[in-house]
């Protein structure tokens, strides 16, 4: 008889995630500081994929955990699509929404369509806290926007992490430019205060890389219990250098990247020394002549083709290669 999921998530139910995260702070930015990524992307619907958005929106969900009494807000820095950050397309003429939800059916772990992954169309579950539609007011150039206040209660509670689960999603609705931005998770409303043991993950990662040589871009997918084998997935990298998985027992695989308008896929085993611990798929740029405004789309599933999350601040932070640690793989599951 088949292994089947439902069985695998009995045998296999998962750490307790959230007890692994750093206490520090580092993961009020998103994208983090460790992943050193200068935006985030969403484009206008009616843009075109080849210019590196394959769906025209973007969820992140927010955690915050459950000792957290205070009312807390998401400010989102540089909302507005028309100004120096922003990939324009003619003339400026996108419109951008933004929305915070929160209580059931925002919690990815019990509704899976609230995760918005494969192009899906309900992604808009839970109750509407609070949205705003920006276009290309200058006021809002360079500038904060903030969303609150938000009391953790209202979120959709996670036992396993024992925390409060919110969503936001970026939305373009209109027009097809680009709108460039970042959030951060504050406990005030004019100031980046963080709020400690916050965090942010998504499932389909969509942002802008470096216009330059030097400077590495990272992203940390987590590798739960069972995990065999993962799968990853980028979209219109348009062969603009490499992305390479380092982990405490990977030195340095390299994974295929994608070309103009198009996926592609690697498998990478899992070893039972990474269970646990976060994945660094590094991105460097591609040297000669230089690609500029590349946005990419980076996605990642395990052997049962179910979307794992990256998280903005790495789960037991960032891995480093040790040389000491044996190879381990883990044993194929038994068949029934």
């Amino acid at each position: 008889m088949k292994f089947h999921r439902s069985i695998y998530r009995i045998l296999f139910p998962g750490l307790l995630i959230w007890l692994l995260m750093p206490s520090g702070l580092k993961g009020q930015a998103v994208p983090g500081r460790d992943e050193n990524i200068p935006f985030l992307v969403t484009f206008g619907k009616e843009g075109k994929t080849s210019w590196g958005d394959d769906d025209f929106y973007q969820i992140f969900f927010i955690t915050i955990k459950k000792d957290v009494r205070e009312p807390f807000y998401i400010r989102v820095f540089d909302p507005d699509c028309g100004g120096e950050n922003d990939e324009i397309q003619g003339d400026f003429n996108t419109r951008s929404m933004f929305s915070v939800y929160g209580g059931k059916g925002v919690n990815p772990e019990k509704y899976e369509q609230s995760k918005g992954i494969k192009n899906s169309t309900n992604y808009k579950t839970g109750n509407l806290l609070a949205s705003q539609v920006f276009g290309s007011e200058a006021r809002y150039d360079n500038k904060y926007y903030t969303f609150g206040p938000f009391n953790p209660s209202e979120g959709d509670f996670n036992e396993r992490w024992d925390s409060f689960i919110f969503k936001i999603i970026c939305e373009g609705i209109i027009g097809d430019d680009g709108n460039l931005y970042r959030y951060f998770l504050s406990r005030d409303p004019n100031n980046n205060i963080p709020i400690e043991g916050a965090n942010a993950f998504t499932y389909e990662y969509t942002f802008r890389m470096w216009n330059n040589f030097k400077s590495k871009a990272h992203i940390y997918p987590y590798v739960d219990t069972g995990v065999v084998y993962i799968k990853q997935g980028n979209f219109d990298w348009d062969n603009d250098g490499s992305l390479v998985v380092v982990s405490k027992y990977k030195q340095g695989i390299n994974a295929n990247i994608s070309g103009e308008e198009d996926w592609s896929f690697s498998k990478i085993p899992i070893e039972q020394s990474e269970i646990g611990s976060s994945l660094d798929f590094q991105i460097s740029k591609r040297q000669g002549d230089l690609v500029k405004n590349n946005n990419v789309v980076v996605t990642i599933e395990n052997q049962f083709e179910e979307a794992l999350p990256f998280f903005s601040s790495p789960i037991g932070g960032v891995p480093v290669y040790q040389s000491s640690i044996k190879k381990q793989k883990i044993p194929p599951q038994k068949k029934q």
